[in-house]
């Protein structure tokens, strides 16, 4: 009974007419859902007295962290796409949207990582004893990122007991998460104080799907996006900021991300054939595409859209 509810509402949350088609109607054996949308702090952020937070906190209004979650319906495994602060509550809802019940002390059988900021990583922590008492989640991410999380605590005592089981990959390999599904790996430059940045191509029996949540401005590496969205048919990408002056008291040369009015300048024809499958996540509290709706309205005409919690692709 609770597998027919999670389907329901998975057909409810499918993306229009991007994501699908007439052959959508059967399902594929991998199923994508969003399971965040927001930068590292969520909303309400720490520390932020503004409008946008004190109302959040104020009407009980919640955004995570930008995560992804994607199912085998053949066997049943799951892969979830950045540990998040807020693993606990997205994991509840993947497991809704995914019609999965019983998982007990492991949650998920795979966690693919794109870097080591904050909002990306810091759930893994409770796959250790102190919290899930985890066996062996097999943790995806390039070789610097598997360095960094064997040499320092806590992430290391999980590598240590088994909690956690490193595949390390170098960039530009393609690796397999799950087995049936390709993962594509790029490197993109972005802050990497503690390990490199990864982008990545998912790659299922019908559809291929982009997730970069981070990444630096464009013009810092020439011929990235285009290299990224060659042949993608839905894109989930960094949206950070909007043009920049939702944060005037920050320097935004060390932020560094694109801003949203650019990334759509460069893909405003990809996104018109498209049709609302160029996607905005990993959105910053401050962004007015979270609190305007006249602007969200302006940017879905011009063939964007914004990512909602729960969204489901066909993989």
């Amino acid at each position: 009974m609770r597998q027919r509810a999670g389907l329901a509402l998975w057909l409810a949350l499918l993306l229009p007419a991007c994501a699908v088609r007439p052959e959508a109607a059967v399902s594929s054996r991998f199923a994508l859902f969003v399971l965040g949308t927001a930068q590292d702090g969520g909303m309400p952020h720490l520390g932020c007295d503004r409008q946008c937070c004190s109302e959040a906190r104020r009407t009980g209004r919640t955004l995570h962290p930008a995560s992804l979650g994607v199912v085998d319906r053949e066997s049943g495994a799951l892969l979830l796409i950045e540990a998040t602060p807020r693993i606990e509550e997205q994991l509840a809802l993947f497991h809704r949207l995914a019609g999965t019940t019983g998982r007990g002390r492991q949650p998920v059988d795979a966690v693919l990582l794109t870097h080591a900021h904050i909002g990306h990583y810091l759930g893994l922590a409770l796959f250790g004893r102190e919290v899930a008492a985890s066996r062996g989640v097999a943790t995806h991410c390039s070789q610097r990122m598997a360095a960094f999380l064997t040499a320092n605590g806590p992430w290391k005592q999980l590598v240590e007991l088994g909690q956690l089981a490193l595949h390390p990959f170098a960039p530009g390999v393609a690796i397999e998460p799950l087995p049936g599904l390709l993962v594509l790996t790029f490197s993109v430059p972005h802050r990497d104080e503690f390990s490199d940045t990864m982008a990545y191509v998912l790659v299922g029996p019908r559809r291929r799907v982009l997730f970069v949540p981070d990444v630096d401005a464009w013009d810092r590496a020439p011929g990235l996006l285009q290299q990224l969205m060659h042949g993608v048919d839905v894109a989930y990408i960094d949206g950070t900021f909007y043009d920049g002056r939702e944060l005037p008291e920050r320097d935004l040369a060390e932020i560094r991300h694109p801003l949203m009015t650019d990334t759509m300048a460069r893909l405003e024809t990809t996104a018109a054939a498209k049709g609302g499958c160029v996607r905005f996540l990993h959105c910053n509290h401050t962004n007015p595409v979270l609190h305007d709706e006249v602007l969200r309205a302006a940017i879905e005409r011009r063939g964007f859209g914004l990512a909602q919690l729960g969204e489901g692709v066909e993989l």
